[in-house]
C-alpha cells in the first residue's frame, strides 16, 4: 500500500513548498510547517487504527526493487513494535513545530524539522538495511543544524560533539552491514541482499563469532544514538544546548532511533549474538540507570538534570530489551513511547521557563507556583509520571520492564529497582526548589501558560494520564509481534526464552492475565 510512503515524504513535501516560500512571506511558513506535520499525525493515527492488533506481521507493506544489482530494496512496512514511534513522531512534531518559535532564520529552521521528520519516520519503517542506514544518516544533518544554528552559547560545540560521535558508530555500523550482507550471500549461495526479512531467515547460518563480531558493529552504532553508558556523553551537551524543540525531538524521537535499532535488528538478525552479550548490556543498562540518576541530583541546570534523566530512563529500556522475554520488550517498547511523552513534555516546561526567565539555574527559580500556577500543576503531573508514581504512564513501562528482568537476572533488577528512588530524590527535589518557596520579583512577575502553551501540553498529559490508567490498547498491539520476535530468536538459535514455569511463584505471567481479565470486564460494561 501507498499509505507508508506518504507518511515517510509529506514533510519532505512540505519542506519543498517552504523552501519555495518568498522570503517576503514569512507569515505563513508555520501555518505550512503545522499543517504538513499535523496531516502526516493525521496519518499515523489512521496507520493506527487500521492496524490489525493480531497480527504480529509485517502490515502495510510495501517491496519496489530499487538497485537490484547489489540487492538494495525499497521495502517498509509496519508491525506492533514499530507501530507506536510511528504515532509518537507524528505526535510530538506538530507539538514541537506549535510550541517554538525559531528567533531568526525561521525558513531554514521549518525545512529542517520537516526533513528531521522525514528521516525518523524513514528509520521506523523501513525493512532494509541500505534504506534503513540512509534514513538513518539523514536524521543527524537536520539536527545539527538545528543544534548549531538555533542552540545557546555553546551550541557549535555541542551539535560538532553529536555530529562526530553518531558518525563514528555510523561509519562501523555500514561496514557491518556490508559485510552481513556478503557473508549471508556466500553462506547460503543466494544473491546479495539487503533486504531485513531475508537476512533474518539466515541469521542462523553465518559462523558464531563472525555474528558476533557484525553484532557489535550495529551494537556500537545504536549505543551511541541511546546513548548507552559509556557513549552518552554528547547527549546533555546536545539537551542542554538545543533550543527546545530540538530537545524535545532529540529526547522523544532520536533517542529511540537507537533503542528500535536494537530491538529491530539486534534481536531479529543477530539472536544467538543477543543472548550472549545480553549480560554485558544488561549490565549496562544497570550502570547507565545509577550513572544517570546519581549525576542527576547533582545538577544545578534544570535542562541537564532533565537530560541526564533520560540517560537513566533509557538503560531502563535497554534493561528490559535485553531481557529477551515478552514483559521485558514490552516494558522497553512501551517505555520509549512514555520517554517522548514525558521527557518530552518536561523540556517543552522547561523552555517555557527559560523564555520568561532566561535562566536554567535552579537557584534562581524560587516560588514559581504563586506566579505560575497552571505551569507547576501540569509540571507535577509530568514529573510524576517520569518518577513511575502509579496511575501514570511511566508506571506500566517500568514495571513490565522490571518483571521481565526479574526473570532474567534477579539481582540485577533489585539493583536497577534503586534507580527509581533516585529519580524520586532529584525530580522532587528540583520539583521542590523550583516551584515553591518564597518568590523573588522577577519570579513573583512571571506569566502563567498562555493559550496556545496550554493548548500544546493537552495531547502530552492526556496520553500520560490515559496510558498509566488504561495501557491495553498500545500492549495488545505490541504484543503478537514481540510474541513472534521471541519465536523467531527461539527457532533460529535453538534457545528458550523463560517460561512461566521458571518463573518464580505468584509471577508476572499470573498479574497479566489478571488485569486482561479485568480489561474484558470493563469492556463489558
Amino acid at each position: 500500500m501507498m499509505v507508508l510512503p506518504v507518511i515517510i515524504f509529506l514533510p519532505l513535501v512540505g519542506a519543498a513548498a517552504i523552501a519555495l516560500i518568498a522570503s517576503s512571506r514569512s507569515e505563513v511558513l508555520k501555518p505550512v510547517a503545522v499543517a504538513t506535520s499535523a496531516a502526516t499525525g493525521a496519518l499515523t493515527l489512521w496507520l493506527m487504527a487500521a492496524f490489525d492488533k493480531h497480527d504480529g506481521g509485517f502490515q502495510f507493506t510495501q517491496l519496489t526493487e530499487w538497485i537490484d544489482s547489489a540487492g538494495i530494496s525499497w521495502h517498509v512496512g509496519v508491525d506492533g513494535i514499530s507501530l507506536f514511534l510511528v504515532v509518537l513522531t507524528g505526535l510530538l512534531f506538530p507539538i514541537a513545530i506549535v510550541a517554538c518559535d525559531p528567533p531568526h532564520d525561521a525558513k531554514a529552521y521549518y525545512i529542517w524539522m520537516l526533513v528531521l521528520e522525514t528521516g525518523c519516520l524513514g528509520v521506523f519503517l523501513a525493512l532494509d538495511l541500505v534504506l534503513f542506514f540512509l534514513f538513518f544518516e539523514i536524521v543527524l544533518i537536520p539536527m545539527y543544524f538545528l543544534i548549531g544554528s538555533w542552540g545557546h552559547e555553546n551550541r557549535k560545540y555541542a551539535a560538532t560533539k553529536f555530529f562526530l560521535f553518531t558518525m563514528l558508530g555510523s561509519a562501523l555500523m555500514l561496514v557491518g552491514m556490508l559485510v552481513l550482507a556478503l557473508l549471508t550471500a556466500r553462506e547460503t549461495g543466494n544473491a546479495v541482499t539487503f533486504n531485513v526479512l531475508e537476512l533474518a531467515n539466515s541469521a542462523g547460518e553465518l559462523p558464531t563469532i563472525t555474528a558476533r563480531w557484525i553484532f557489535l558493529s550495529f551494537v556500537l552504532a545504536f549505543a551511541v544514538k541511546v546513548p548507552l553508558f559509556p557513549v552518552h556523553t554528547w547527549l546533555p551537551d546536545a539537551h542542554t544546548e538545543a533550543p527546545t524543540a530540538g530537545s524535545v525531538i532529540l529526547a522523544g524521537v532520536l533517542l529511540k532511533l537507537g533503542t528500535y535499532g536494537l530491538v529491530r535488528f539486534g534481536l531479529y538478525l543477530f539472536p544467538e549474538a543477543s543472548r550472549y552479550f545480553a549480560p554485558l548490556l544488561f549490565t549496562l543498562g544497570v550502570i547507565g540507570i545509577l550513572y544517570g540518576a546519581v549525576v542527576a541530583t547533582m545538577q544545578r541546570d534544570l535542562k541537564r538534570l532533565v537530560a541526564y534523566s533520560s540517560v537513566a530512563h533509557l538503560g531502563f529500556i535497554v534493561l528490559g530489551i535485553f531481557s529477551i522475554n515478552t514483559e521485558g520488550i514490552e516494558g522497553g517498547l512501551l517505555q520509549m513511547v512514555n520517554h517522548g511523552l514525558s521527557t518530552g513534555a518536561l523540556f517543552l516546561l522547561v523552555g517555557f521557563i527559560y523564555e520568561r526567565r532566561h535562566t536554567r539555574q535552579i537557584s534562581e527559580m524560587i516560588g514559581l507556583q504563586k506566579a505560575a500556577p497552571v505551569l507547576a500543576g501540569v509540571f507535577t503531573v509530568v514529573m510524576l509520571s517520569s518518577v513511575g508514581l502509579p496511575g501514570l504512564n511511566g508506571f506500566v513501562g517500568e514495571f513490565l520492564i522490571l518483571a521481565g528482568a526479574f526473570v532474567a537476572h534477579r539481582w540485577w533488577a533489585v539493583v536497577a529497582a534503586a534507580g527509581v528512588i533516585l529519580a524520586a530524590l532529584y525530580l522532587l527535589w528540583a520539583y521542590q526548589r523550583v516551584f515553591h518557596g518564597t518568590p523573588d520579583d522577577a519570579n513573583r512577575s512571571m506569566p502563567d501558560l498562555n493559550w496556545q502553551e496550554k493548548l500544546v501540553m493537552v495531547p502530552l498529559v492526556g496520553l500520560i494520564v490515559f496510558l498509566g490508567v488504561y495501557p491495553k490498547p498500545v500492549i495488545e498491539r505490541m504484543e503478537p509481534a514481540v510474541n513472534e520476535l521471541i519465536s523467531h530468536m527461539e527457532e533460529v538459535e535453538g534457545f528458550e526464552s523463560p517460561t512461566v514455569d521458571d518463573r518464580p511463584e505468584g509471577s508476572f505471567e499470573e498479574l497479566r492475565t489478571l488485569m486482561n481479565d479485568y480489561g474484558d470486564e470493563g469492556e463489558g460494561h
